[in-house]
């Protein structure tokens, strides 16, 4: 039995590469930039509250892979929300707040970073079918506050 997994192994084909930078399609947004990681994240983060948004997770492998011994890219996302959306969007459709909070991912490039994520019109309209159109109108409310957010962080 070993030789037959051993040979369909090697007829398996090669796993594809992983991307080496975040590529844009529909309902994902990602913006390019000269700006170096170290220096967007705080700005990322100050941009957040300034738009009037809670930072309500963080998370990044950079950090625990240094505490390893490894050396990867800086690589972070940033779950954001309000609690007002939040109630609201509970109340139009309970299973949507998996979604919730709608994330920013921030990842080091040789140019400097990029930042992407997911527009709230896209998330949420997802649930539309199942909850009606109060759920994407959240999250088509939640869209301009987003790309606020981007455009503060990234603003020269």
């Amino acid at each position: 039995m070993r030789p037959l997994i051993v040979a369909l192994a090697l007829l398996a084909p090669p796993a594809a590469a992983a991307p080496e930078r975040v590529e844009p399609r529909p309902g994902l947004r990602v913006i390019e930039t000269a700006i170096p990681y170290a220096e967007l994240l705080p700005r990322l983060r100050a941009a957040i509250a300034a738009e009037g948004m809670g930072l309500v997770t963080e998370a990044g492998p950079t950090e625990a892979a240094a505490a390893r011994g490894e050396t990867i890219p800086g690589d972070r996302v940033l779950g954001v929300f309000r609690n007002d959306f939040a109630v609201r969007a509970l109340r139009a459709c309970l299973p949507a707040m998996i979604e919730a909070p709608v994330r920013f991912h921030l990842v080091e490039t040789p140019q400097g970073a990029s930042l992407s994520w997911k527009t709230p019109g896209a998330v949420f309209a997802a649930y539309a079918d199942d909850c009606g159109p109060g759920i994407a109108g959240i999250g088509a409310e939640l869209d301009p506050i987003f790309e606020a957010i981007a455009a503060r962080a990234v603003a020269p």
